[in-house]
């Protein structure tokens, strides 16, 4: 029991409202007289009128919600739609000679990236001249088997920037490296993809890389087919 000498503050008076609620039941007349400052004006309202205003608040953020959902789910379908056609443009190459090119024009065309480059390494002595083969250091093999995920950032200069037609555009890029089994694994990596754009804020750092992860999956399975047997 409160001491008769301690004044009651605000938290006494919220907390008996809230442990009492036929208070305004028997004294239904405060409702009516208690006026409060409307956010939207200086003028003065009712509390069941800012009740109201409160309620229209929280169903126009909730409306927000919801709207952001739908958006996101739209975005997600067309991307899965594009990884879809990406993947079974792979399956209909029948030259594992083209199947590099293939897949990264394919990735270039559905995905709108402006600049699109792959390295392959280890593979079979019949590719060990191709293009896609070629002019790849050690130090950038092992930092391709170093990511466990794909890597989304600004163009710090890293030596894959340079297999691009032109790497000076580059403002931000995604590497994505390429190994058997899941993207995340920790056997070494065959391979890597470097996605760059002149939009700095195409590929950033922190952004969702579960799409990428899946198109290092297709793209590893795809392209087993040059590893010696």
């Amino acid at each position: 029991m409160n001491d008769p000498m301690t004044p009651i503050t605000e938290d006494d008076i919220a907390n008996y409202l809230a442990n009492s609620p036929d208070f305004f039941e028997r004294h239904a007349q405060l409702l009516a007289a208690v006026q409060l400052t409307s956010p939207h004006g200086n003028r003065a309202v009712s509390l069941q009128e800012r009740q109201a205003e409160m309620l229209r608040e929280k169903i126009k953020a909730l409306e927000h919600r919801v709207m952001d959902m739908v958006r996101h789910g739209n975005e997600n379908m067309i991307i899965s739609d594009r990884v879809h056609r990406w993947a079974k443009a792979l399956l209909l190459v029948q030259s594992s000679r083209a199947l590099p090119a293939t897949l990264v024009a394919e990735l270039q065309g559905q995905f709108m990236v402006p600049q699109v480059a792959l390295k392959v390494w280890d593979v079979d002595a019949r590719y060990a001249e191709e293009p896609f083969a070629r002019g790849v250091s050690e130090d950038a093999k092992s930092f391709a088997s170093s990511l466990t995920q794909p890597y989304c950032g600004v163009n710090s200069g890293i030596e894959a920037i340079s297999w691009l037609d032109e790497p000076a555009t580059a403002m931000s890029i995604a590497l994505v490296p390429l190994r058997a089994g899941a993207v995340n694994g920790t056997g070494p990596a065959f391979g890597m993809l470097v996605l760059a754009s002149p939009d700095p804020q195409r590929f950033q750092a922190g952004m969702g890389t579960d799409f990428l992860e899946r198109i290092a999956e297709i793209a590893s399975a795809a392209l087993s087919r040059l590893r010696p047997r």
